[in-house]
């Protein structure tokens, strides 16, 4: 498939290798060495698809371009619009064309939650009463340099949008609205923490996400009728572990498996290629969980008083 690669940061640098020797061309407005300035200068017949790893301001207009065009996109999330109606034209644009409009959440192709899902999805644990997810990494002072980046929510786009990527991976849909239990500005002009949860939803959930981790972390706690899930870490920071617990009943030391692993990040190949074949066939993407997290970050956001898309 050949592909474009439309923003040269540190995410469009990491699709290029990734995609390979797919890459046709390269766009950036400002990095030096690259094909294009723009994306409408690459000629149309030169690609077939294209990766957007762009700020968040322009993407809806590059998507419209490129979906209107016949092209497969794949964009880094956050997918954002302050009009949600936005999003819901722009999935029926896709549908129209008969391309493929899908948001990176890599995070899903991470062997751990993968097996959490499988193991969700058999009933291991039985009913499920709450899940905790934790995300933390020490990118502040990197976020607060930024042109770009500290401003608006901050840290809720960028973390919490994968983290309720996560929830609807797991569990669906969840019921109400996300509600804001803590945010901060510890050290930056936007927001560098937040706690957020969703106390009407089965199962109860509740996210926490921040720039100020002394050390990358990142922890699932899932707690069921029969059993406990826990993941330590993902591949990127490794190792990383998947804990399965079996309770006891009355009580007692419940059974345990701890599966360990020790590799590279295998989730960025092995989204690419659920992209590709997502775009063989022509089948849908996932605008439709976008339309979801764009609405939660956008009722955090009145919550807040402050707008999303700053």
């Amino acid at each position: 498939m050949r592909t474009v690669v439309v923003g040269l940061g540190i995410q469009g640098r990491k699709r290029r290798a990734v995609a390979g020797s797919d890459i046709v061309a390269v766009v950036d407005s400002t990095v030096d060495g690259v094909d294009h300035r723009d994306v409408r200068d690459v000629p149309l017949d030169r690609y077939d698809a294209a990766l957007v790893c762009t700020p968040d301001a322009p993407k809806i207009d590059i998507l419209t371009y490129l979906v209107s065009r016949g092209k497969h996109v794949l964009v880094e999330k956050p997918l954002l619009a302050a009009d949600p109606s936005t999003l819901q034209r722009l999935a029926a644009l896709a549908a129209e064309r008969h391309v493929v409009c899908y948001t990176a959440y890599n995070h899903r192709f991470e062997p751990h939650l993968a097996r959490v899902k499988q193991l969700l999805d058999e009933g291991r644990i039985g009913r499920v009463y709450q899940a905790s997810l934790f995300y933390g990494n020490g990118t502040a002072r990197d976020v607060r340099n930024s042109a770009w980046r500290d401003q608006g929510l901050g840290v809720i786009p960028d973390l919490a949008s994968h983290l309720l990527d996560l929830c609807l991976f797991f569990f669906g849909e969840p019921a109400g609205q996300p509600q804001v239990w803590m945010a901060e500005r510890y050290e930056n002009r936007a927001y560098d923490y937040f706690l957020i949860g969703f106390p009407q939803a089965s199962p109860t959930l509740k996210l926490e996400g921040t720039l100020l981790s002394w050390r990358n972390d990142f922890r699932l706690d899932i707690v069921g009728e029969s059993g406990m899930l826990q993941v330590r870490s993902l591949c990127k920071w490794g190792p990383t572990s998947l804990i399965v617990r079996g309770r006891v009943l009355p009580s007692g030391k419940p059974a345990e498996e701890v599966h360990t692993l020790e590799q590279p990040d295998p989730t960025w190949a092995l989204e690419y290629a659920h992209f590709t074949r997502l775009c063989g066939d022509a089948r849908q993407g996932n605008l439709h969980n976008d339309i979801w997290i764009n609405d939660a970050l956008l009722g955090l956001g009145q919550t807040l008083g402050v707008e999303v898309l700053a």
